[in-house]
């Protein structure tokens, strides 16, 4: 029996050796060992197999897998892309071999591209007058509108699905490819209707998904403005940058890209002369992204909505990237919301605000009013300079460059008048950005206590929980909005300490008295923005990994519906996991 192309490249190439052309190895026994590369850390945790031609990291990313997983997360690859990689390393053509990987990621190529070409017809050729006007009102042209293939979804509820399948493709590869879904009846209904069409492209420019906005004629609040494809065997939306396969290029020749939030902010900018842009498409930038960037520049210009929400979502990225030792400087459009109106009101003002961007470590004295505070030691203003001090010499503890901290150091002293001595000092005492909204793998493991067997890391996340809360009475009333998300024992514990009761229950109140105690070794130095600051992340945390946790389930029961062969009951479970997949969709964004 001939293998497929798969095991034929497994059995050619040695893990080993081919990891170690990426990463330094070490001998560990008969395995091997190395720092993880895909998250920072000073001792080694991450082991590759001989034996079993796999690798694994025990420590904070726990991701694990054979060549292709370590190839496709190193490089940032959809697994086709690897596969041709590899296939190409030892000889072995593709072409010549019908094996079912090909086709399950072929025909959902095939399915966008045709799904793309659908709704590029039905905005010109049907001449819809009022998606026409809506795009000639928001500054697009019709040059741009060509160049980015951008369509309508006509209104109806399965035009695209009965066209495709009239096309000849599977109702079952549309579903996969994230273009309708099944209902309770068991029909199928287009995902994307009454919208406005932009295609995503991977970054070789093939279409892999789409992100719809909504008519402003039928947006009665019942939707989301944008509706994204789900997360497909061709489309992460934590790894694509809409508009990267155009700019890449220019990117590299300019050595340097400017981000933006959304579609049209990109398509603005673009159109105006910026032509290294690219967008992060709503969804918050993200390691991947980064690594995408790092192969064509080490410098980013962040251009994010002029709003509160929008300086927020600057300051995560600026901070991501400071940790990935990337140069960050950032635009602020004072006058205008955001990069698509700065574009439409006043064109090449962009252009040239790209060039005056403020180094990410000004616009935070500027974003703290440390800038022309000098005076703040006087008129009682002494704790507000103290707190504003602290969150910047946050953001330069987190810079990798020990050249930069000094610089910065040397910058902040001469504009607030405190001492560099002083500062450093201050900052000695300070957890980094990163430490404060990270839970690494050594805290969950200090907080694994009174339990027999290995907790799942959701009950990690609520052992830390409570551990602030039981120290800090002012974070138990955040606390009670999560009580759905907590396993019944902590519910338990979490629910006498908000209402003061005494636990009943021995092994609980043993099991809160040791993380109490265990917390308390570490809690004195701790400032209170930094305790609330871990807390509200940790919230979030746990929310993600409980509906982690039912997409799994869910996942399972699919199975096993399938098996059984009740499509009622696989409709039904279906339906739930789009639920459930819609809500960790919202509760990131």
């Amino acid at each position: 029996m001939v293998s497929s192309p798969v095991e034929q490249i497994k059995e050619k190439i040695d893990i080993v050796d081919f990891i170690r052309s990426y990463i330094t190895l070490l001998p560990a026994g008969k395995n091997f060992k190395a720092n993880c590369p895909f998250h920072k850390e000073k001792t080694p945790s991450f082991i590759v197999s001989p034996e079993r031609q796999t690798w694994h990291c025990f420590g904070a990313c726990s991701e694990g897998g054979d060549i292709f997983k370590f190839l496709m997360k190193y490089e940032n690859l959809e697994f086709h892309e690897a596969l041709k990689i590899l296939a190409e390393k030892v000889g072995i053509e593709l072409k010549s071999v019908g094996f079912q990987e090909q086709k399950q990621f072929g025909v959902l190529y095939e399915i966008n591209e045709l799904a793309k070409n659908f709704f590029i017809r039905q905005l010109t050729e049907s001449v819809n007058q009022k998606a026409l006007n809506y795009l000639k009102e928001r500054g697009l042209k019709k040059e741009t509108i060509e160049e980015f293939e951008i369509g309508l979804a006509p209104n109806g509820y399965d035009n695209l699905t009965v066209y495709l399948i009239k096309s000849g493709y599977n109702i079952k590869d549309i579903e996969r490819a994230g273009l309708n879904f099944k209902t309770e009846k068991g029909g199928y209904i287009d995902r994307f209707r009454n919208r406005i069409m932009f295609p995503l492209y991977n970054h070789f420019g093939k279409t892999i998904g789409f992100s719809g906005r909504i008519l402003p004629e039928f947006d009665v609040g019942e939707t989301g403005k944008y509706v994204n494809s789900p997360e497909t065997l061709i489309f992460n939306k934590s790894k694509v940058l809409y508009g990267f396969h155009k700019t890449k290029n220019s990117i590299r020749e300019l050595k340097s890209a400017v981000l933006v939030e959304g579609q049209m902010d990109f398509l603005l900018c673009w159109q105006d002369g910026v032509k290294n842009a690219a967008a992060t498409s709503g969804t918050a930038l993200t390691h991947d992204h980064l690594k995408v960037l790092r192969r064509q520049t080490d410098a980013l210009t962040f251009c994010f909505d002029n709003d509160e929400a929008g300086l927020k979502a600057a300051e995560r990225s600026i901070d991501l990237a400071h940790n990935e030792d990337f140069s960050v400087k950032v635009l602020v459009i004072n006058k205008y919301k955001d990069p698509a109106e700065a574009v439409q009101k006043e064109p090449g003002l962009i252009g040239k605000l790209v060039g005056e961007a403020k180094q990410a470590m000004e616009f935070y004295f500027y974003r703290y009013n440390l800038i022309n505070n000098q005076q703040s030691t006087e008129n009682n203003k002494i704790n507000e300079l103290k707190n504003n001090l602290r969150l910047v010499l946050a953001k330069i503890k987190i810079l990798t460059s020990a050249v930069e901290k000094f610089h910065w150091l040397k910058k902040l002293s001469e504009i607030t008048g405190v001492k560099e001595d002083i500062l450093v000092e201050e900052m000695a005492q300070l957890k980094s950005v990163n430490e404060q909204r990270s839970i690494t793998a050594a805290q969950f493991k200090s907080f694994n206590l009174s339990i027999n067997q290995p907790l799942n890391k959701r009950e990690l996340i609520c052992q830390r929980i409570l551990a602030l809360a039981s120290t800090q009475k002012n974070l138990q009333n955040a606390l009670a909005d999560y009580f759905d998300y907590l396993p019944d024992n902590y519910l338990k514990i979490a629910r006498s300490l908000i209402d003061g009761i005494k636990l009943e229950d021995k092994r609980l109140a043993d099991l809160l008295f040791q993380i109490s105690l265990k917390f308390s070794l570490g809690a004195e130095n701790k400032e209170p923005e930094m305790i609330i600051g871990e807390f509200n992340e940790l919230l979030h945390r746990l929310k993600e990994e409980y509906f982690k946790e039912k997409k799994e389930k869910l996942a399972r029961e699919i199975k096993i519906s399938e098996a059984e062969g009740s499509e009622e009951k696989t409709a039904s479970i279906l339906k739930e996991f789009d639920e459930i997949s819609k809500l960790m969709h919202n509760s990131k964004n």
